[in-house]
């Protein structure tokens, strides 16, 4: 089910977005809305953040609303991982990278993506 909560890893607490089975782009507007409120209210360079993509889906609506959301939180993101994305997410994530100037490195499970996170404080 998409949506956002924070979860504990290893002692760390990490913002958990999760995208996954999201079908359009209203569900997925409704996890970057609740995301904005929680990230953008944080202090700089503090946010510990996961996202799952595992299904989702993608298109350059969605692409271009990525960018956006991407942009926006930069500020508050400490570190940053994504998990589960398929071949054509992959590529505009890839993509979304260059534009945004961000960092979030991308792996093929949630234990990769928690440990990259936690390693790399």
């Amino acid at each position: 089910m998409s949506g956002t909560k924070t979860i504990n890893y290893k002692g760390v607490n990490i913002f958990y977005m999760d995208f996954s089975n999201a079908k359009n782009r209203e569900e997925i507007n409704k996890v970057m809305t609740e995301s904005i409120h929680y990230i953008r209210n944080q202090p700089k360079n503090s946010v510990i953040a996961l996202t799952n993509m595992t299904n989702m889906f993608f298109n350059n609506d969605i692409r271009n609303d990525f960018q956006e959301f991407l942009s926006g939180n930069k500020a508050y993101i400490k570190i940053s991982s994504v998990f589960g994305m398929s071949g054509l997410a992959r590529f505009l994530f890839n993509s979304l990278m260059k534009v945004t100037g961000r960092d979030v490195r991308s792996f093929e499970t949630m234990g990769e993506a928690q440990e990259f996170l936690v390693k790399n404080l």
